[in-house]
């Protein structure tokens, strides 16, 4: 188990720590290249990952609402902490509501629990996002539009895929290839640049930081494992639910404080504990959810 454990995380870890030394050693600007993955790579990867196998969407509901227990208990949680401690309340809730499904939640669940059960990881991969970039963004500032969040390339990867899906159109394969072939460049460029975004922070909060970056895994680790003792989840499925609840908050988080003015100090502080936390975090819930 200790192996197989350390076998799941290495690669993941090995990828953010060559962003890391890299962005040590050179100066690095990575906008362009996160730009391409989240309006090109991490809709393909989505779209060829719904197509290539079936996703039956009705059969990860009761899955779907256990992470929507973790992802709002969570939230409400964090939002009772940070009242009580006078807190800027968006900056301290939604990264504790929105972790990093993304950067490393993805290849986690695909190392951990293979392709085959990979159409439930994309399921709650696009779910997310869908609501980080609705209701995360919505938190931040209250009056952003909801019609233009909409209109992003995720929910179009998603839209087609289950057009796809539901018609079975067929793919051919010199067109599919390709697709999967860029999609496929969107889990390392994502933990490459997790570990660059790590070596640019500054941070000056590590008091809340540590706080809320402790919070978030127990909070979540403890309602995903209540979600598994109260409801009825495949071996799998509940090893992808206790993954989920272990996640540190996602990056992205930062970038929405800095351009809403929501105390980016804080979120930058809550995003580096978290990360740094879920070295002991990610191993445990790993343990509980391979058992």
């Amino acid at each position: 188990m200790p192996y197989q454990i350390f076998s799941i995380i290495a690669p993941v870890l090995l990828l953010a720590l060559a962003g890391w030394a890299y962005a040590r050693w050179r100066s690095i600007d990575l906008a362009a290249l996160n730009r391409l993955n989240i309006e090109l790579l991490s809709p393909l990867l989505v779209f060829t990952a719904m197509t290539q196998r079936p996703v039956h969407w009705g059969a990860y509901g009761p899955l779907l609402l256990a992470v929507l227990v973790v992802t709002i208990g969570s939230g409400l949680l964090a939002w009772l902490v940070a009242r009580l401690l006078r807190l800027n309340v968006p900056a301290f809730v939604v990264p504790q509501m929105f972790t990093n499904t993304g950067n490393m939640g993805l290849p986690l669940w695909l190392f951990a629990f293979g392709a085959q059960e990979f159409a439930a990881a994309v399921v709650i991969f696009v779910t997310l996002s869908l609501l980080h970039f609705t209701v995360g963004i919505r938190l931040f500032n209250r009056g952003a539009p909801l019609a233009s969040m909409l209109n992003t390339p995720m929910v179009w990867a998603l839209l087609a895929g289950i057009a796809v899906q539901q018609l079975a159109i067929p793919m051919p394969i010199w067109v599919f290839k390709p697709m999967e072939m860029l999609g496929s460049m969107a889990i390392p460029l994502m933990l490459f640049s997790l570990g660059v975004r790590m070596a640019q922070f500054r941070v000056t909060r590590w008091g809340a930081g540590l706080l809320a970056g402790l919070l978030c895994p127990v909070s979540g680790l403890l309602l995903a494992w209540l979600c598994v003792q109260l409801w009825e989840f495949s071996h799998a499925q509940a090893g992808i639910l206790l993954l989920y609840g272990a996640l540190p908050p996602a990056v992205i988080n930062y970038l929405f404080a800095e351009q809403y003015r929501q105390d980016p100090e804080l979120v930058a502080a809550i995003v580096v504990a978290g990360t740094l936390l879920s070295l002991l975090f990610v191993p445990l819930a790993l343990a509980l959810g391979l058992r």
